[in-house]
């Protein structure tokens, strides 16, 4: 509670000081030489990104600026953010995104004031977040416009060209933004005006990388994987679990977000892919059906452990109460949402999240590759799935549920492997030992074999 507090202390004293753009530069994010991962100045970059769809919207300047800043000493990386979320949109001071409900009419007022709270417009509000972001060594994902708004207000290619316009050149000069078209729809769906926003953008600001997020269980590859404008690819995996995915439009993978990851390294031109949208923390399975079990941060941590390991250049996280930025005192949010975000925040997956960016960041980054060739026996299936990834030096190895593992080690450097377990829930090490290599090592994690049991085997040459 202190802590809040002081978060909450120095953010009045910024907004009442601050009279400035306090943006500081940030090295535009770029694709890796090998085209599977990011760099910022010629260094790794690990996407470990959040959900924070209406920031711009529900968020005062003293909240967003606790947001950012809570996030920031969590270890988040990227913040995905709605830019226009509703065709009336209005944010937390009462300022219209648009006037007279038009997309091709930003109500823009003269200038761009970073004083007090009642001297700006919409656009100034989001301007100062973003810079606020960048000051915290923040990227933002901004989403143009989301996909209901586009089938709602009926948006056509030539009005999303204008509207994509005015925002490639006002953001454009923005060190940290990446553009990540679409909004939860499939890009069948007014395929001609996520074209044109897409390519519009890419010509008027090529420096920025741009992505496209789709619906639940989709993939952006689908539709948008030779264009131009698109970087990398992202998908959303998705709420539903096993049982859920039954859809006949949709691929029924499960949870196994892995697979779209796979599906996505195996296609040229080669380009990096994420999973954008996991099952959201404390959201009921499949969202809709509040009487049902929610996900857990054990839950979260096998996506994002799934996901990277078979080849992802990063993971987002999400929370249910702080991605559509629950209030204290709001009456019951979407999807059963109850508590506010200033509390949910803190949750525990959130926390765990920063303990995968450390471990992939602790090794050689750049010659990473899957390899589930690693597995000696039985990979399994579900919740008994085995993900395992490597350097030529080093492998990780996942189990979901401290299940037995059998490894060949044998595409290793070195003679010897010094082996040690990594917890996901805290980032500890247990040193196991050092074993002569062999295409058959015998590994048995801590604790009994149980869902959420979940530990990283290390594997590093000697």
């Amino acid at each position: 509670m202190l802590k809040r507090l002081a978060i909450t202390a120095a953010a009045c004293c910024l907004l009442f000081s601050f009279k400035g753009d306090p943006s500081k530069v940030l090295p535009p994010l770029k694709i890796s030489a090998n085209h599977r991962y990011f760099t910022a100045d010629g260094k790794p970059f690990f996407w470990l990104g959040d959900t924070g769809w209406l920031l711009f919207s529900k968020m005062k300047r003293a909240e967003a600026f606790e947001y950012l800043e809570t996030r920031r000493q969590q270890g988040f990386n990227v913040i995905q953010v709605m830019v226009v979320h509703s065709i009336k949109e209005v944010n937390a001071y009462g300022d219209s995104a648009l006037t007279g409900k038009k997309i091709t009419e930003p109500k823009v007022t003269p200038g761009n004031t970073f004083g007090k709270d009642d001297e700006y417009d919409y656009w100034d509000h989001i301007d100062w977040i973003i810079s606020q972001a960048a000051d915290k060594g923040l990227y933002v994902a901004l989403v143009p416009v989301w996909g209901s708004v586009v089938k709602e207000a009926h948006i056509n290619p030539a009005q999303a060209k204008a509207y994509a316009e005015f925002l490639a050149n006002r953001y454009r000069n923005h060190s940290n933004i990446i553009w990540m078209n679409g909004g939860d729809v499939p890009g069948t769906d007014s395929l001609r005006t996520w074209q044109a926003i897409g390519n519009t953008i890419h010509q008027v600001d090529p420096a920025h990388l741009m992505t496209f997020h789709p619906r639940g269980r989709t993939q952006s590859s689908t539709w948008f994987h030779n264009e131009e404008w698109l970087n990398f690819n992202c998908f959303q995996s998705g709420h539903r679990n096993y049982a859920q995915d039954t859809s006949k439009k949709d691929l029924n993978y499960g949870e196994d977000n892995w697979r779209y990851v796979q599906a996505d390294y195996a296609k040229t031109p080669v380009k990096p892919t994420l999973d954008a949208e996991p099952s959201y923390e404390n959201i009921p399975y499949g969202l809709h059906d509040v009487k049902l079990p929610r996900w857990q941060a054990n839950d979260v941590r096998r996506y994002a452990y799934w996901s990277v390991f078979a080849g992802g250049c990063g993971f987002t996280y999400g929370n249910n109460d702080v991605m559509q930025m629950h209030k204290a005192g709001e009456k019951v949010g979407s999807y059963g949402s109850k508590d506010p975000w200033t509390k949910s925040i803190n949750a525990p997956g959130a926390r765990q999240m920063v303990y995968l960016k450390k471990l992939m960041l602790s090794r050689p980054y750049f010659d990473r590759v899957p390899d589930q060739s690693l597995i000696a026996a039985g990979q399994g299936k579900r919740y008994d799935r085995l993900i395992a990834t490597r350097g030529s030096k080093y492998a990780f190895i996942y189990t979901y549920n401290g299940r037995d593992m059998q490894i060949d080690a044998s595409k290793l450097e070195g003679s010897k492997l010094k082996a040690t377990w990594y917890d996901p829930r805290n980032g500890q090490i247990t040193v196991i030992g050092t074993f002569n290599k062999s295409k058959l090592l015998k590994f048995n994690p801590p604790g009994e074999k149980m869902n959420g049991n979940d530990w990283v085997l290390i594997l590093d040459a000697v």
